[in-house]
């Protein structure tokens, strides 16, 4: 096992009288100061002394590790291509594309009028460069960028720290000036209305909530004027525009009930519609193109099905077009005017079905048997194509248009790109399978494992398992050029697809999920000893990572089997579940109640929270060498929650296996925002599973 380093010594949080009764229990929590009591603002001393000093450790714990680091890091940065570009499309008078500048760590966006092919020619006018937005920034993230439809004018939205607070400015593309009015704290969500003299945008709370639709005329002779508001704080509003470009989609929901109003773009000052006012459990899409509103919606099946509604789109005119079954799982959809493009699974298979008039579908064909394929740009109604996206375990990422006959049938794809490795890729040196896993209650759990050519069974060779498992967001067997690192070194990946994801349908997500949750984390510990006992790794030998909500499965596993488990890597580790259930002021956990439980109001849903919370469960025994990271101005996962882990871990724990941990003090959820830097914290990771398996180089 990693052990501390001798000669360091690691930090000790104080701990103070806490504590906190629900339910006729009560739970003592030390380290409860560790929460700014003035949070988003962090500015107590203490606190960040604290995070410091964390810091200071983690610098010294590693400095001995930077030629690891630098190793790495040029490893994966070699796998980039450095003036890499995407496909162009077109959309509207404009043909688009972006490309990376070598050594620039941001895209930039260019434009021309549109042309016959948007895939030949070089006169391209730059639009706007991410990387002299970014300068002198720390962090940097782009969220829209949007031409008006007169082509008049260009909208963006930024983040400059991570916070996920956008600022919405507006260019005059004929002078290059940027209008004086700026709008802070949005969404970053933003949509033109159709005579592109004003845009709307979605407010966020001081809390992080996005609540409220404005409209800002650009002409700044009206004070910015409310459009809608949500007034139930569990609920999140999100905007969005149809393919048809003819409405705005005005989308309240938590993570399983749904309510959509559409705005047509076209009037001055037009209302939202209400589509199907909210019920429980009732989730649902909306889309616009081919003079029909195209709905994806769970209202007879769990897995959804698409319906159309032509003139009036509330509920009572939907007209059911494709069913999801219990092995049909329709998770995505797009309108196009001549046909729609579904995007289902069926038997866990990606597939990408297409819609034509009188309900006729055609399976796209796939030439892998494991793969991952959705849809890609697609900005225009009328095309007569469908831009995909492919990959697998060995297929590097690759933009594929499928033309789209007359009678709705799909022609022979085209590539467009597959994304390129400088250093070299031979993907027959690699190898991959997908196993079936009988978890401890019976159910069949999906893995899927990559590895070298030469990599074999039973030779005690290192195992790195990965999961997430929440929100029924599936984790695909795709590509990723930083794995090489780590499989060129002898390691074989792998990949639990357990349940709250769902690959298997939305059945496999609502077992993974509330009174079900800890299913989530028995599916993956029973992964774990599966992959040992057929031979995959030997007793001990899997590393392990997850981030956000597959913190908490990272918790929550160590908890459970620390025995299983060679090092584990816990990405900003949603990991004082109770805690954070329990505060109702916190943005995001009224909106999670469904996903969790509302441990307040509900006893039953207390106790069960209570015994998975990976920071409440927290024993004194022997536990894996462990890597936590956080962000200060993370708004999903608060700083704290990496830090009260560490914190209790430490000092609780009867080994002396190593511990550190990362805050990262200028940046959020995603970590640092740069193309490069964002691989030196992935750098970092590899070195510490290495060093978990005693490798050095």
């Amino acid at each position: 096992m990693l052990k501390v380093p001798s000669n360091l010594t690691a930090p000790v949080a104080n701990q103070k009288d806490h504590s906190f009764s629900h339910h006729g229990d009560t739970v003592s929590d030390p380290y409860f100061w560790l929460k700014d009591p003035g949070y988003p603002e962090v500015t107590d001393e203490e606190v960040l002394s604290y995070l410091r000093e964390e810091n200071a450790y983690f610098d010294a714990v590693t400095k001995d590790d930077t030629p690891l680091v630098d190793t790495l890091f040029e490893e994966i940065k070699g796998r980039l291509k450095e003036d890499d570009e995407g496909v162009p499309y077109q959309d509207g008078a404009f043909d688009f594309r972006w490309a990376f500048a070598k050594g620039s760590q941001y895209r930039i966006w260019y434009y021309r009028p549109r042309s016959e092919n948007p895939h030949v020619g070089d006169d391209w006018q730059v639009l706007f460069d991410e990387n002299q937005a970014a300068e002198g920034l720390a962090y940097f993230k782009l969220g829209s960028l949007s031409v008006s439809p007169c082509g008049g004018y260009l909208a963006i939205s930024h983040d400059s720290n991570g916070s996920e607070r956008f600022t919405v400015k507006v260019q005059e593309l004929k002078s290059g000036d940027w209008l004086e009015t700026e709008v802070a704290e949005t969404s970053g969500e933003l949509v033109w209305a159709a005579d592109s003299k004003s845009f709307f945008y979605v407010k966020v709370s001081k809390e992080w909530r996005p609540y409220l639709v404005m409209r800002h005329a650009l002409d700044g002779a009206l004070e910015d004027a409310p459009v809608f508001e949500e007034t139930d704080s569990s609920f999140f509003l999100h905007i969005g525009q149809t393919t048809s470009n003819a409405f705005m989609v005005i989308r309240s929901a938590d993570h399983v009930t749904a309510e959509v109003r559409v705005l047509d773009l076209a009037p001055a000052y037009a209302e939202p519609v209400l589509m199907a006012a909210r019920r429980t459990d009732h989730d649902y899409y909306v889309d616009h193109a081919g003079g029909q509103f195209v709905v994806r919606s769970n209202k007879n099946h769990e897995n959804y099905g698409i319906f159309t509604a032509s003139g009036d789109p509330s509920e009572t005119n939907w007209v059911e077009q494709l069913t999801g079954t219990d092995t049909r799982y329709i998770h995505g959809m797009q309108a196009f005017d001549r046909f729609i493009a579904v995007e289902d699974r069926i038997d866990g298979l990606d597939q990408i079905t297409l819609l034509a008039s009188g309900g006729r579908e055609q399976q796209i064909p796939m030439q892998e048997a494991v793969y991952e394929v959705g849809l890609g740009t697609n900005p225009e109604a009328g095309q007569g194509f469908v831009r995909l996206g492919f990959s697998s375990l060995l297929t590097p990422p690759t933009v594929l248009d499928v033309p789209i006959h007359a009678d709705g049938t799909p022609g022979e794809a085209m590539v467009r790109k597959v994304q390129e490795i400088p250093s070299g890729y031979d993907r027959t040196e690699y190898r991959s399978e997908r196993l079936m896993v009988t978890a401890r209650d019976g159910a069949q759990v999906p893995v899927s494992i990559v590895y070298k050519s030469d990599w074999e069974k039973h030779g005690g060779a290192p195992l790195h398992l990965y999961g997430y498992g929440a929100y029924g967001l599936g984790m695909s067997p795709s590509f990723s050029a930083a794995r090489m690192s780590l499989l060129d070194r002898g390691f074989a990946y792998a990949i639990a697809h357990i349940r709250g994801g769902d690959e298997l349908g939305k059945g496999w997500y609502t077992a993974g999920k509330l009174n079900a949750r800890t299913n989530t984390f028995n599916d993956f510990v029973d992964v774990a000893r599966a992959l040992t006992d057929q031979g995959y790794a030997a007793r001990g030998g899997i590393s392990i990572s997850g981030g956000s909500a597959g913190g908490e499965l990272m918790g929550a596993v160590v908890n459970q089997a620390p025995e299983l488990f060679k090092g584990c890597v816990l990405h900003v580790p949603f990991v004082d579940v109770l805690n954070t259930m329990l505060d109702a002021d916190l943005p995001l956990t009224p909106i999670e109640w469904p996903e969790w439980g509302n441990p307040i109001e509900d006893a039953d849903a207390y106790a069960t929270i209570k015994g998975y919370c990976p920071y409440t469960n927290i024993e004194a025994k022997e536990y894996p060498p462990m890597l936590v990271t956080g962000g200060l101005n993370d708004p999903r996962v608060t700083y704290w929650e990496p830090a009260k882990w560490t914190a209790k871990m430490r000092a609780t724990k009867t080994d002396d296996n190593l511990l550190i941990m990362k805050i990262n003090m200028g940046a959020g959820h995603g970590g640092k925002s740069g193309r490069f830097e964002r691989y030196r914290e992935v750098a970092e990771e590899y070195m510490f599973l290495l060093k978990c398996f005693g490798l050095t180089n």
